[in-house]
């Protein structure tokens, strides 16, 4: 068997990057992979501009031991500047929070460290240049890098792109993807169970999982265990898509013909890893496009998809992704396992006295797609591990969606 590692490796030089690019709106590129640098049009701010609501003044030669009057001789509000600007010692502007600053002001006096009086403002605190301005280009100058090549775009570049007034971006054309399952007990949902029969539910997942990429899905539904079907499947798939994710039909049964079918028109890479849930997971390449044959049952079928999958899908795109972040956290409970493979538990992660715990969710058999009903991170033991003892250390990744919000339930 392949150790997980030397598997990651692997990946890594079978993946040729999608070259074609694509024009997109800001609006629809959330989750694309910029295909190039992008570069600030503007300055941000584009002029200098209070940070506090106050009154804008000139800081040279005030004496910051004595109270100070000034002037008010006008206001400049957010979008509307002052009309005039500071020409004579002791004028002030009233100013307000992300107002461009008048003419010849270059400090901020905080409202709340002012009394107002008609049209005099009265101060006894220090008053120092650049307090409370933010100067022209203080958080990006014109021509300065947004981001590079290859950076998947969040949410938070979107709105930087945003504020700088930027429209379009080039990225990555989606990635195409097609999937399948394998397996003459499978039923579509919404028909009737026959003897011996259950759900497609791995299909479903990735699919559902794919949702989160920047892909194009095609779903070629349920294909019986018939190797000339896998195979003619195998080869249609390999036509029109970068990558082709099945489940079912790699391990060493007798009905297992999906492997066998690789072999034939195609080639594996690699098979089998030293991995628990997922041992049986195969990759190679059916034309030009990749494949992973991931494993039947459900819980293996998820905990692949998510280790090498996914990444694989922004490496076609153009994107490194880095490791998850890995987290120490205190186990509640024991584990039994045995030196040989890593494994991937299902677990719920909590803060506890200001300490991680995580508690593996019930029994981890691979077919159990309870363990993620209520899971909110996998538990890693490394493979040189044996059992994993009550309050002992281990370490846990979060699961994808419970890293896309501050608070969890």
């Amino acid at each position: 068997m392949l150790n997980v590692d030397l598997a990651f490796l692997k990946l890594g030089d079978l993946v040729r990057r999608v070259n074609e690019t694509e024009r997109v709106s800001i609006d629809d590129a959330i989750g694309r992979i910029a295909a190039e640098s992008v570069e600030a049009p503007i300055d941000l701010p584009p002029f200098d501009a209070s940070a506090m609501d106050g009154y804008a003044v000139d800081a040279a030669g005030l004496d910051h031991s004595s109270q100070k009057r000034f002037a008010v001789i006008d206001e400049s509000l957010a979008g509307r500047p002052a009309a005039s600007s500071l020409s004579a010692p002791g004028d002030a502007i009233r100013v307000f929070t992300g107002a461009a600053m008048p003419d010849g002001a270059n400090a901020v006096v905080l409202q709340e460290d002012a009394v107002r009086r008609g049209t005099t403002m009265i101060t006894g605190a220090p008053v120092r240049r650049d307090q409370h301005v933010r100067h022209r280009g203080h958080d990006v100058r014109r021509g300065s890098g947004l981001c590079c090549s290859g950076t998947r775009l969040s949410h938070f570049h979107l709105s930087w792109f945003a504020a700088c007034g930027i429209e379009e971006v080039t990225v990555s054309r989606r990635i195409r993807v097609g999937v399948f399952s394998t397996g003459d007990e499978l039923a579509e949902r919404g028909t009737r169970l026959g003897a011996g029969q259950i759900y497609d539910s791995n299909r479903f997942a990735i699919t559902s999982l794919l949702r989160e990429k920047a892909v194009e899905t095609f779903d070629m539904g349920c294909i019986p265990d018939h190797p000339d079907m896998i195979a003619n499947s195998l080869g249609k798939a390999s036509r029109n898509n970068d990558l082709i994710v099945t489940s079912g039909g790699v391990s060493v049964g007798d009905a297992d013909y999906v492997k066998e079918a690789v072999d034939r028109i195609g080639r594996i890479e690699f098979w089998r890893i030293a991995l628990k849930p997922g041992k049986p997971l195969a990759v190679g390449r059916v034309g030009n496009a990749l494949f992973f044959g991931l494993p039947g049952n459900p819980v293996s079928a998820i905990v692949t998809y998510l280790l090498f999958v996914a990444p694989t899908i922004d490496r076609l795109g153009g994107h490194e992704p880095t490791p998850p972040l890995a987290l120490a956290a205190t186990l509640n409970g024991r584990v039994r396992h045995s030196a040989g493979r890593r494994e991937y538990l299902r677990g719920t992660l909590q803060s506890s006295n200001g300490q991680l715990v995580v508690t593996p969710t019930g029994d981890q058999g691979s077919n159990r797609l309870a363990t993620f009903a209520g899971a909110n991170c996998l538990v890693v033991v490394n493979e040189d591990r044996q059992d994993v003892e009550d309050g002992e250390s281990v370490e846990v990744i979060l699961l994808p969606d419970e890293s896309a919000h501050l608070m969890r339930g």
